[in-house]
């Protein structure tokens, strides 16, 4: 039983947004499913960081989820920015229950225990936030860490934090989410939203305060879901 995470899926197949024109997302839902199914078996998880589909409404995610349901393992989901089709908990869960979609799960508000892993996050937001807005909102989205690393502990197992954006990006920290983390005792973080290999050279990978930091977004890991593993198993 295996945990993997992989962010930036920016599926279309419900929707006329094709990734395809990008540099390095040639064919990506072709060698995107290879890869899953040459990796993933129907015992394993995988954390989907973010930026799952296109879909502007939640009925416009269907391919997209249907696609998702077809892969192998559990799936456990997270808000990007561009989920645009994100609704309530209640709508959510109301939607993928009434089409089948039972191998996918959101995580929001709320922690999933996979072995001796306890899945938790937030979408996180801009690590640059400076105007009233975003300052609200990364308030919102740090109460919202809070509660999942919380929701995390009562399961047991080790809290492992999943973002969708960076907590530290080039020379700008989130510090709300990088202070919660290192207070709760974080040793992982997983995150997305970097795209390309220039990009990534500014993200945090690897050792920061103390916390690992693994960038997982689709064309960065080369559409192969990452696994997960805890700091410990590094040393």
């Amino acid at each position: 039983m295996a945990l993997y995470a992989i962010a930036d899926l920016h599926l279309s197949l419900g929707a006329d947004k094709p990734m395809d024109v990008f540099r390095g997302w040639e064919n990506y839902v072709e060698r995107l499913e290879k890869n899953w199914r040459n990796l993933v078996t129907d015992e394993d998880t995988v954390v989907i960081a973010g930026d799952v589909s296109w879909g502007m409404k939640l009925e416009e995610t269907e391919k997209d989820f249907a696609f998702l349901h077809s892969l192998p393992g559990k799936k456990l989901l997270l808000k990007g920015n561009h989920d645009y089709w994100w609704s309530t908990r209640n709508k959510i869960d109301g939607y993928l229950k009434e089409k089948g979609f039972d191998s996918l799960e959101i995580v929001f508000n709320s922690a999933v225990r996979v072995g001796e892993i306890t899945v938790c996050g937030t979408r996180g937001w801009l690590y640059n936030a400076e105007t009233p807005e975003d300052r609200k909102i990364v308030a919102r989205e740090n109460g919202r860490l809070v509660t999942s690393i919380k929701a995390a502990q009562a399961l047991g197992g080790t809290p492992v934090v999943f973002l969708h954006y960076p907590p530290v990006y080039d020379t700008a920290e989130c510090t709300e989410l990088l202070n919660t983390m290192l207070e709760y005792g974080i040793k992982d973080c997983y995150f997305g939203h970097i795209h390309g290999d220039h990009a990534a050279k500014k993200a945090p990978i690897g050792e920061y305060k103390g916390i690992r930091m693994h960038l997982v977004s689709c064309d960065y890991i080369r559409f192969m879901p990452k696994l997960v593993r805890l700091s410990g198993e590094y040393e």
